[in-house]
C-alpha cells in the first residue's frame, strides 16, 4: 500500500473506527453463543430475537473468517464492517463507503501482521500468548520497543561453558547426525521432508526438496556435518525429526554478525504431539554454540515472537491451463484460460544483449558486483569467492541441457557481459524448488521456480534509481529469467518482496500472494527493516538481502 492510500485513508475514514467496528464483530462472533443457544425460549417474540442474534453471529463469524489468510479482504468483510461504523455514526460513519473501509481494513491487516498479531496459518493474538518456549529464548519479545543500539540479547560464552551433553529426548527416540552428502541419507531427510514437510493453509501444496536441492543448500564451505541433527525411532532407526544449520555472515545494519542460518524444521506428522520440536531447535542452538556460535537467521510462515521484518510472496503465472487444474491460481470473472493464457504469455527469446550463462571465470567480478550491490539493503548475507561460487555455480546439475534444463539442476545464474570490455555488468540467479500436488488426479508436481540473487552495476550509481533507470535495468533482468523459466518448463515463477523486487512485480505481471514470509533473527536485537511495507523512509522490501531457501 503506498503512503498515498494511506493518506487517502487516514482522511476518509479512520482506522481506529474501522479497527473498533472489527472488535465489535469479534465480540458478536465470539459472544455467549452456547449460552445463549442453550436457554429456553419463552415466546414467538423471544424466538425472533433469538434467531436474529445467532443470523448476526454467523454473518460476523463467516466475515472474519474469510478476512484471515486472503491476499484481497472479501466483500463480506467490507459490507459487514461498514455497517458497523455507520451504525456508530459521528463524522467517520458519515464518511464511510466500501472503497475507504476495504482501505482501512488492508492497512490494518498488514500493520497487524508488523506487529506479530496475524499471519500466514491463521495464528491470532490468542496464540502468540501460548509461545511458551519462545518465553525462554533470546528473541526480541512482542511489544519491545526498539532498541537504541543492535547486539546481543546475551552474551556469548566460552564452550566449555555450553552444556556438553544433547538434550534428553523421549525414551523411544534417539539423536542421530546426518550426512547429506551421502546419498543413503540424504535420501532419507528427502523422504522425511517431502512428506511431513510445509504445506500451504489448505493442504493443496506441500514443497517437495529434492535430494539435490538438500546437497546444495546444506554444504555451503565451512559447512559442520554436526549440525545436520536427526531423530531416530531406537526400534527400527527410522527418520522421525530433522533440522539442520549452516554458517553464515551476515551484515544487519552496519554491524558484521558471525550466524547459523536455521532451517528445514521437520517433525513426522504422527509425532506432532510429542514435543520435539523445541528440543530440536535447543539441541541444534547447543551444537552452534559448541562451536561459537551464538546468532541465528531463521524464516517461517506463521509468527512467533518476533519477526524482524515480514515479505509477502508474489507469484508470476506461467502455465495457466496446469494451476487453474490444481487450484494454484483461478479464472477471474469476466475472463477465460484462453485470454489469461494470452495475457501471461512469456516471450521465447532474451532480450538483454551479452546475456549468458555464469561460468566459473566470471566468478571474482560477480562476487564483487554482488558485495556492492548488496550495500542497498540492511540485512544481507557477506560472501566470500568460494561461497558465491557455491550459491551460483554448484547447483548447475550436470550434462547437456534438454529443454532448458540439465539433469539434477537446481540453480540457473546468469550475467550479462559487455561484449567490448568483457565486464560483468549484471548477474541473476533463480532456483527450482517443486511442490507435491495433493489429492489432485491429473498433476502430481508444481515446478516452481524462486527469484534468488541479483546485482546490477546500474544500481551502483547513486542517480540510478530517481531516474528510472535502475527500475528499467531490472524490470528487464527479471524479465529475461522469466523467459529462461519458461523455456525450462516451470509452471510459475515466485518472488518475494525482498531487496528491489517491488520495482518490478507489478510490471512482469506477478501477482499478489496470500502468504507471507517472516525474517526472525536469534540472540540479536535491531529495529524492523522494511519488507512488505516501506519503515522509516526505507522503500518496501530494501530492508531485507536475504533469500532464504
Amino acid at each position: 500500500m503506498s503512503s498515498a492510500q494511506s493518506h487517502e485513508i487516514q482522511e476518509v475514514v479512520d482506522p481506529d473506527a474501522v479497527a473498533e467496528a472489527v472488535d465489535d464483530v469479534e465480540n458478536v462472533s465470539d459472544g455467549e453463543s452456547g449460552e445463549d443457544d442453550a436457554q429456553p425460549t419463552a415466546s414467538t417474540s423471544a424466538d425472533a430475537s433469538s434467531s436474529k442474534k445467532k443470523k448476526k453471529k454467523s454473518k460476523a463469524k463467516k466475515a472474519l473468517n474469510a478476512l484471515r489468510g486472503k491476499k484481497e479482504v472479501p466483500d463480506q468483510v467490507v459490507d459487514v464492517v461498514l455497517e458497523k461504523v455507520k451504525e456508530r455514526g459521528g463524522e467517520a460513519g458519515a464518511s464511510a463507503n466500501a472503497e475507504n473501509v476495504r482501505l482501512a481494513l488492508e492497512q490494518i491487516k498488514i500493520m497487524d501482521i508488523m506487529k506479530g498479531k496475524v499471519g500466514l496459518g491463521h495464528a491470532t493474538k490468542k496464540d502468540m500468548a501460548d509461545h511458551k518456549f519462545w518465553k525462554t529464548q533470546p528473541v526480541t519479545k512482542f511489544g519491545e520497543k526498539p532498541p537504541e543500539e543492535d547486539g546481543a540479547i546475551e552474551p556469548s560464552v566460552p564452550s566449555e561453558e555450553v552444556r556438553q551433553t544433547p538434550y534428553p529426548l523421549p525414551n523411544d527416540f534417539e539423536w542421530a547426525t546426518l550426512d547429506l552428502e551421502d546419498d543413503k541419507e540424504n535420501k532419507e531427510v528427502y523422504d522425511l521432508l517431502s512428506l511431513n514437510y510445509v504445506e500451504d493453509s489448505d493442504a493443496s501444496f506441500r514443497f517437495q526438496y529434492t535430494a539435490e536441492f538438500l546437497r546444495w543448500a546444506c554444504t555451503p564451505p565451512g559447512f559442520h556435518k554436526s549440525w545436520h541433527i536427526g531423530v531416530r525411532v531406537k526400534s527400527n532407526k527410522k527418520l522421525v525429526a530433522f533440522i539442520s544449520a549452516v554458517p553464515i555472515k551476515l551484515r544487519v545494519r552496519e554491524k558484521e554478525v558471525q550466524a547459523s542460518e536455521v532451517n528445514y524444521l521437520c517433525v513426522h506428522k504422527k509425532l506432532r504431539s510429542r514435543r520435539l520440536a523445541p528440543v530440536l531447535i535447543k539441541e541444534v542452538t547447543r551444537k552452534c554454540n559448541l562451536l561459537g556460535t551464538f546468532q541465528a537467521i531463521y524464516t517461517g510462515g506463521v509468527v512467533i515472537p518476533t519477526p524482524v521484518s515480514t515479505c509477502r510472496y508474489y507469484h508470476r503465472s506461467i502455465n495457466i491451463p496446469k494451476l487453474v487444474d490444481i487450484k494454484f491460481t483461478y479464472v477471474p470473472r469476466n475472463s477465460t484460460i484462453a485470454r489469461m493464457t494470452r495475457l501471461h504469455k512469456v516471450s521465447e527469446k532474451t532480450s538483454l544483449v551479452g546475456l549468458r550463462e555464469m561460468r566459473d571465470e566470471d566468478m571474482e567480478q560477480v562476487a564483487t558486483l554482488f558485495s556492492e550491490y548488496m550495500n542497498r539493503f540492511h540485512l544481507v548475507p557477506l560472501m566470500s569467492l568460494e561461497e558465491a561460487r557455491h550459491q551460483f555455480l554448484s547447483g548447475r546439475g550436470v550434462g547437456e541441457p534438454v529443454d532448458g534444463r540439465r539433469e539434477r539442476q537446481v540453480t540457473w545464474s546468469y550475467v550479462v557481459e559487455d561484449p567490448e570490455t568483457h565486464k560483468i555488468t549484471d548477474f541473476f540467479s533463480f532456483y527450482s524448488l517443486p511442490s507435491t500436488v495433493i489429492n489432485n488426479p491429473k498433476h502430481d508436481v508444481l515446478h516452481a521456480a524462486y527469484l534468488f540473487y541479483y546485482a546490477s552495476s546500474v544500481g551502483l550509481d547513486p542517480d540510478a534509481e530517481a531516474s528510472g533507470q535502475l527500475q528499467s535495468r531490472l524490470t528487464a533482468l527479471a524479465g529475461d529469467a522469466l523467459v529462461i523459466a519458461s523455456n525450462a518448463k516451470f509452471d510459475v515463477f515466485n518472488a518475494l518482496t525482498l531487496m528491489d523486487n517491488p520495482m518490478f512485480l507489478e510490471e512482469l505481471k506477478f501477482g499478489q500472494g496470500d502468504g507471507f514470509l517472516h525474517f526472525y533473527l536469534y540472540n540479536w536485537r535491531t529495529a524492523p527493516l522494511a519488507g512488505v511495507e516501506g519503515i522509516d523512509g526505507t522503500p518496501a522490501g530494501r530492508g531485507v538481502g536475504v533469500v532464504m531457501l
